[in-house]
């Protein structure tokens, strides 16, 4: 156990380092001058020198990134250009509503994907299953922001029965969590009904069926528990996609998460700001694939953390 954490801990934090590199790469490739964005163009060439100083942009690249690199490793993000606080403050007062999001739409995509991948196997080759499938197909095909825009069409503008985007509430989130949950609920679905039919065909379903059990009892205690370790691994994916910022969905909807704040940050250049949302988002990405391997273990006793059982 302890060897195998190590050993993820320090893959994880080779992960991080690159993904530290190819921030700071390429946002320093991003067309525009930051100090422009902020003094405007009327600026003299002394005061855009003296912000220059101020903020270490004249610094070679390697001793920025070196300096950026020290503040991390000290928990120090550094500090926005754009509104002078540090970084970290300026992600955590965004990440709940970017949490509060993915969760929601997690919520309807595991409800909405499982139950269309298990159906579709338990009446495999039935039209069920022939609809439930194409629609999967269909919801994988379309983009997330025309989706969105039709449900706002319909739902906001036509019947009225959500306000109009802007809010945090419990209403706001119904139309976001619906767009985000019905596209990542294509791929649980589709995954789903792959292994179950696998599974299903198994002699110790056979078995279990023969010894009288009720369907309800093989379908879910014996087939799906051994069906659900890459639903898992997908599931855990797209958390970690959604925690890292639902970039698009969040600005259709205009919902303060992490995806409009990044959005904001590349908009107005704020170098440090745009670094610390895209190592943010990678820390997250490294620790939710470690927790994935320890739900691994509890849905199948036969793996253990780094190791699988004969």
């Amino acid at each position: 156990m302890r060897q195998y954490l190590l050993q993820r801990f320090v893959s994880g934090l080779i992960v991080l380092f690159g993904i530290s590199v190819f921030a700071f790469a390429l946002i320093h490739l991003i067309p525009g001058d930051p100090i422009r964005i902020m003094l405007g163009e009327n600026a003299t060439a002394e005061q855009v020198q003296q912000l220059r100083d101020q903020l270490g942009l004249n610094e070679p690249l390697l001793a920025q990134y070196f300096h950026y690199l020290t503040g991390v490793f000290q928990g120090d993000f550094g500090t926005s250009f754009k509104t002078g606080r540090p970084v970290l403050i300026e992600i955590m007062e965004r990440f709940p509503e970017t949490v509060k999001l993915a969760l929601a739409g997690m919520t309807v995509a595991i409800i909405v994907g499982i139950s269309m991948g298990i159906l579709a196997a338990k009446f495999k080759d039935t039209f069920f299953d022939f609809l439930a499938m194409s629609v999967a197909t269909l919801g994988v095909s379309i983009p997330s922001f025309w989706l969105g825009i039709l449900l706002i069409m319909l739902f906001t503008v036509q019947l009225g029965w959500f306000p109009i985007s802007g809010g945090t509430g419990l209403k706001d989130i119904v139309l976001p969590a619906v767009t985000l949950g019905v596209l990542a609920s294509t791929v649980i679905s589709r995954l789903t009904r792959s292994g179950m039919v696998e599974v299903l065909s198994f002699d110790y379903i056979r078995t279990a069926k023969a010894k009288g059990l009720g369907g309800a009892a093989v379908l879910f205690v014996h087939a799906f528990r051994n069906a659900m370790i890459p639903v898992v691994t997908i599931i855990g994916l797209q958390i970690a996609s959604l925690l890292g910022g639902t970039v698009i969905i969040e600005q259709v909807f205009d919902w303060p998460g992490l995806g409009t704040l990044a959005i904001s940050s590349i908009a107005s250049r704020d170098f440090p700001l745009i670094q610390g949302i895209i190592l943010f988002i990678g820390v997250v990405f490294v620790v939710i694939n470690i927790l994935v391997d320890f739900i691994y273990s509890l849905i199948d006793p036969r793996i253990e953390i780094g190791n699988v059982k004969e």
